[in-house]
């Protein structure tokens, strides 16, 4: 069995240290990643903590993977030795249920796999992340990365640029309609990317205006302090649609007041308390609040292809694996533009 050096913890208590353990064998249809680069999610703090409650432990995180193919099974076709591969927050699903035959694997009936802190479908062993030398997975939920791309700044495209780029698709954002960013952080930025690429007035929401003048070079056409009450009242009723990427508890309502008839807010961030949504707000004008979840297979290969064609990647720090427990310190301070990867040749 390929041995694996990583990153982990034993308890939600304890800070993140080398962790060695085994990988499976790949299987005919599997490939193993030796892992360049892995990005660090807000979702991997609260999972090692456990914050949601979910967290087995031991518990190595990483979902934002992108490394070089080592090994292929006997069946494997998408990928060969020596190749480049990427690697998001699921890694199998039952296959057999309506999302997975329309492949949205996302939202797989029984529960599709995590990448990491998950019940393995292959093998009944607790599924270990991207903060580790190498993967198995197979060819399926694997993706291929175009070659003109910075691989650090495509590993957080695993999670946060799916997170933001489904939606925007699935709701036809583009040119004619008016796209609200709530939050610009790992995800936010993300999401005022694309958004503006797909060519649609862009008006990024935030609670400090010493964060304009970056709004403004992702793409934002107009920035809008969300405490200022008139700046707020002066969009009212003209939005599109709306995408909440803030990881902070709070309401939803100044931005549903801000929403055109039959028009959607999305939740794609995840605080940590439910949010609070006036009914009034919601029946006046038809308006719905949805929520969306990464995107499925092929959704992701065609968010990684769009990207090669815009030159589109996460803004990153790279940090050495010795320094993740200062980063998730300074991810909660907000002291990262905008998301931290992992240089796990550091390992």
């Amino acid at each position: 069995m390929p041995a694996s050096k990583g990153y982990g913890t034993l308890n939600a208590q304890s800070p993140l240290g080398p962790y060695n353990f085994s990988r499976r064998e790949p299987g005919p249809t599997e490939i193993t990643v030796d892992i360049l680069y892995c990005g660090v999610c807000h979702s991997d703090l609260h999972m090692v903590r456990n914050e949601w409650g979910n967290a087995i432990y031991p518990l190595v995180p990483g979902h934002e993977i992108v490394g070089r193919v080592t090994a292929a099974g006997s069946a494997v076709s998408k990928f060969k030795v020596g190749g480049i591969a990427a690697i998001g927050v699921i890694v199998d699903s039952c296959r057999k249920c309506a999302p997975c035959k329309r492949n949205e694997e996302n939202y797989c009936d029984e529960g599709a796999t995590l990448t990491y802190a998950a019940t393995d479908r292959v093998d009944g062993s607790t599924t270990m992340g991207g903060y580790s030398s190498n993967y198995v997975v197979d060819e399926r939920f694997a993706h291929h990365v175009p070659a003109n791309l910075d691989m650090a700044g495509v590993a957080p495209l695993l999670c946060a640029g799916i997170t933001t780029y489904s939606p925007l698709r699935h709701w036809n954002v583009g040119p004619g309609k008016k796209v609200g960013i709530v939050g610009l952080g790992g995800l936010g930025h993300m999401a005022l990317k694309f958004a503006h690429s797909l060519g649609a007035h862009t008006v990024q929401f935030t609670t400090n205006l010493r964060k304009k003048e970056d709004a403004m070079r992702l793409g934002a056409d107009e920035v809008v302090l969300s405490s200022d009450a008139n700046a707020m009242k002066a969009h009212a009723n003209s939005f599109d649609f709306i995408i909440d990427c803030a990881a902070a508890p709070h309401s939803v309502d100044p931005y549903t007041a801000l929403l055109k008839q039959d028009t959607t807010m999305c939740l794609v961030g995840l605080p940590d308390q439910p949010p609070a949504v006036s009914i009034f707000n919601l029946i006046t004008r038809r308006l719905s609040v949805a929520g969306s979840m990464i995107g499925g297979m092929p959704e992701t290969q065609a968010m990684l292809d769009y990207c090669g064609e815009h030159n589109i990647t996460a803004d990153v720090e790279v940090i050495p694996i010795q320094k993740v427990n200062e980063a998730y310190e300074r991810m909660l301070r907000q002291d990262v533009k905008y998301r931290f990867v992992i240089d796990m040749t550091s390992l």
